[in-house]
């Protein structure tokens, strides 16, 4: 043991100018707009929450089916269901700010314009920073903006005119150079990157010899994807100097290191939430439990302190 109790541990991040008291996010898309049932999610313990994705016009989403479990993983297919930007900037987002953690509103849109007036929306109301949601694969344009490194940087290059808030662009896996991607994002503007969204994946029901989701395939997520979320931060973190935010499978405290370990400043709890609604807080918990034995008294000493082989190739 280290000598030092595990309180005294400083788990306090940056992602740019936005401060942290702790690197544990909300995943868009598993915890609700973020105020339903607080003592329940004990979203308090969080170091910030992650609204669901709110687009410039209310959303119905897909039809059901949406989920489906898979081995070790979830695939979803919701469709961005949300009640709209000025509903959600009128009525929900207010409720958010008595909360405590800092409020990052994830926006998504049919067209480049779409995020760029969500944020002039946005702009004027409070809340701490956008997550621009360019890699959704369950709707028509969802991954539209996130294979192009052209269209990933004319989204961010939009909102960046819009708005002083921070940005952090969330990518898609399902990509050949996600490295591109990010680094055209980070030229238009955006303070860092969220990686990754979910990867596509398909399940067939065998005895009614169709898919099981109506849209075909969805978005796989949960412990399944997380080495490959894992290795696309890795090459993000090395490759920009910008802020990565690490999402992908993350269930307890040390999988969390394993993401900060390889460069992530902040990771998100996703699918986890579904399970165990207070599995964020848990991970908060377990990360100064986990640094006070292994010696360290600040987070943000451990980051990125990945001892690479002598014979990694680069």
């Amino acid at each position: 043991m280290s000598g030092h109790t595990a309180r005294e541990v400083d788990l306090s991040v940056d992602l740019g100018s936005l401060e942290l008291s702790n690197p544990v996010m909300s995943a868009s898309g598993t915890f609700g707009y973020g105020d339903e049932d607080p003592e329940l999610t004990q979203v308090r313990a969080l170091g910030a929450l992650v609204t669901k994705t709110v687009t410039l016009n209310p959303r119905a989403g897909n039809p059901p089916p949406r989920l489906c479990e898979t081995p070790a993983g979830l695939l979803n297919s919701i469709g961005l269901q949300n009640v709209g930007i000025q509903t959600f900037a009128r009525e929900i987002l207010p409720r958010l700010q008595d909360l405590g953690p800092p409020v990052i509103v994830s926006v998504g849109g049919s067209t480049a314009d779409d995020y760029a007036r969500c944020a002039e929306i946005l702009d004027r109301v409070e809340c701490a920073a956008l997550e621009l949601n360019i890699s959704c694969p369950n709707v028509a344009s969802g991954l539209e903006f996130s294979r192009s490194p052209a269209e990933a940087a004319k989204v961010v290059r939009g909102v960046r005119r819009r708005t002083k808030r921070p940005i952090f662009a969330k990518l898609s896996p399902n990509v050949t150079d996600i490295v591109a991607v990010g680094r055209a994002c980070v030229e238009e503007g955006a303070d860092g990157l969220v990686a990754v969204n979910t990867f596509l994946g398909m399940a067939v029901d065998v005895e009614r010899e169709q898919p099981v989701l109506p849209r075909v395939v969805g978005g796989l997520s949960g412990p399944a994807i997380r080495p490959l979320a894992l290795c696309r931060v890795w090459e993000l973190a090395r490759c920009l100097p910008c802020p990565v935010i690490g999402v992908g499978g993350i269930v307890t405290a040390r999988d969390a290191l394993e993401f900060l370990l390889a460069g992530a400043r902040a990771v998100q709890i996703g699918t986890a939430n579904f399970r165990e609604p207070a599995r964020g807080a848990k991970v908060v918990a377990g990360l100064r439990t986990l640094l006070d034995e292994k010696g360290v008294n600040r987070l943000r000493d451990f980051v990125g302190r990945l001892r690479l082989p002598p014979t990694e190739v680069s």
